[in-house]
């Protein structure tokens, strides 16, 4: 155990369910002063991913963002390539940048673009998807409406997918932001995971979730 988990060992009950703002208090309590470290938020799910239903994959606005510059690709024709810029993509094009992800470049944090170019990124996707920049219509990604797609990313969109081990987890803030802030996140990213519950699925559908910080520990949240 290292020295800094040492010290904290005592300060909080590893096994006991914390409602909402006393674990984010807490966790703020136990950030390290020397850097603003990602909160992150995992909600154990009772879904079976390889049921089509119950795959569930999230597009969220938090309402404070994350707290991270987000580089944003936009892959447009001629006509797009104004829009996308006056919206704040930090690159644009077309050609030169499929020719660059084909050899391996991935150096960007997420890629919007046009329905009708889907075609030349699908040839991609053994690239893009284990990278998680595969645009797709179900987050925004893919849209004629190229600008507000490119706001909602630069304003803090996430996107979340179950893994196959029923767990969603995604980043909802820093610790440099405010109790506040990543309670307003934390509860829009909850009412999100609710929502999305199958309305086929029998059984506990939220088992459990916890709260931590980059390298703090996990905080058990009350699911109540």
């Amino acid at each position: 155990m290292s020295k800094y988990f040492k010290s904290i060992e005592d300060k909080f009950d590893r096994n006991f369910n914390y409602n909402v703002s006393d674990a984010i208090n807490l966790l703020l309590s136990l950030k390290r002063s020397s850097y603003a470290e990602s909160v992150d938020v995992a909600f154990n799910l009772g879904v079976n991913p390889r049921h089509a239903e119950e795959n569930i994959r999230l597009s969220i606005n938090l309402p404070n963002g994350v707290g991270k510059e987000v580089s944003v690709l936009a892959i447009v024709n001629a006509d797009k390539e104004k829009e996308a810029k006056d919206a704040g993509a930090d690159l644009v094009g077309k050609e030169e940048f499929l020719e660059k992800i084909k050899n391996g470049w991935a150096d960007v944090d997420r890629i919007v673009c046009t329905p009708d170019l889907m075609v030349e990124l699908g040839k991609l996707g053994k690239i893009l998807g284990p990278k998680g920049l595969m645009p797709n219509p179900k987050s925004g990604t893919v849209t004629t409406d190229i600008a507000n797609s490119i706001k909602e990313l630069k304003a803090g969109k996430i996107d979340a997918r179950v893994e196959k081990n029923g767990i969603l987890h995604s980043s909802i803030g820093k610790t440099s932001f405010s109790e506040i802030q990543l309670k307003e996140n934390f509860d829009t990213f909850k009412q999100a995971v609710l929502s999305a519950k199958p309305n086929s699925f029998k059984g506990k559908y939220l088992k459990s979730i916890s709260i931590s910080s980059t390298h703090g520990p996990g905080i058990k949240v009350e699911i109540d």
